[in-house]
């Protein structure tokens, strides 16, 4: 049986059922006394067959008066591990997860990351918060880089399928199926996923150390068409002219197409060529053929 200093709520422990009760079967707290005995209510019971003396795997958390209560309904993770979890509820304090023991767990707002809703998955850690309780948080860029194994078998070009657990300033970073790292700079970020979105991306570098760079974008002679027809878009419902030509600002074009700077000039410049559109100070306008 597990030694009395690992009995704290979000352990998982084996211990000996000593005595029954119209409740459920209560188990050795290793305390040599009987009123630390640990309740198995009969709701928390996943079998029929307890008998005094059996050894018994359950997950031990703290019922709503505080008292340590055990359930064979065991968590798919332990304190310390992380995993993929489904969000299944959330309140102004933080939200609640299934970690597939006997009750959702706690996770504080300042261990948030993003506007979590009922039902997304992201990827969390457990761990005992200083009350002593089970609760999981999304920070978990180290133990995910620990789990990580490098992309030694993709190539460029190769599509990868993963989930987002982290956003910074430059962008976005992805644990995939496969347990590769792959980030994504914003510039090849199409529209803005949520963090703990799947999401599907094409390798565009493989670094030395194993990890990989992933792009939304689709290749340049793909893109180029898209591009120009966001262009084109623009400026049908703007009446056959737009205020944006190659002398706009990359900041703007962001603000206004989503590509960069580059991505615009080749779209344009292709649309200019095809004879679509043209441009003169500083705007850009639609050319009779396109019009009708």
């Amino acid at each position: 049986m597990e030694t009395t200093n690992k009995l704290t709520p979000g352990s998982v422990v084996t211990l000996k059922a000593v005595r029954s009760s119209e409740f459920g079967i209560f188990l050795d707290a290793g305390t040599g006394n009987t009123n630390d005995d640990i309740l198995l209510h009969k709701q928390q019971q996943t079998t029929d067959t307890i008998a005094i003396g059996d050894e018994i795997p359950v997950y031990l958390y703290q019922d709503p008066k505080g008292r340590l209560t055990a359930s064979m309904r065991l968590p798919k993770m332990q304190v310390g591990q992380v995993a993929r979890v489904t969000v299944i509820n959330t309140t102004r304090d933080g939200a609640f997860v299934d970690i597939g023991a006997e009750r959702g767990v706690f996770m504080p707002f300042a261990g948030m990351r993003g506007n979590l809703k009922r039902g997304d998955k992201v990827w969390v850690k457990l761990y005992i918060d200083k009350s002593g309780r089970p609760a999981v948080s999304m920070e978990v860029e180290d133990e995910l880089r620990r789990a990580s194994v490098p992309a030694t078998d993709a190539k460029i070009g190769d599509m990868i399928t993963g989930s987002l657990y982290n956003y910074n300033e430059e962008g976005a970073f992805i644990f995939t199926k496969e347990r590769y790292i792959a980030f994504m700079h914003t510039s090849e970020i199409t529209a803005r996923p949520n963090v703990g979105d799947e999401i599907t991306a094409r390798i565009t570098h493989i670094r030395e150390d194993g990890r990989i760079n992933v792009s939304m974008r689709p290749l340049k002679q793909e893109a180029i068409d898209a591009d120009g027809d966001a262009i084109l878009s623009l400026l049908h419902s703007r009446n056959g002219k737009m205020p944006y030509s190659d002398d706009t600002s990359p900041e703007i074009i962001k603000e206004k197409f989503h590509i960069s700077k580059s991505a615009f000039k080749r779209a344009l410049g292709r649309l200019i060529k095809t004879g679509y559109v043209e441009q003169r100070d500083g705007w850009t306008y639609l050319l009779e053929k396109e019009k009708i």
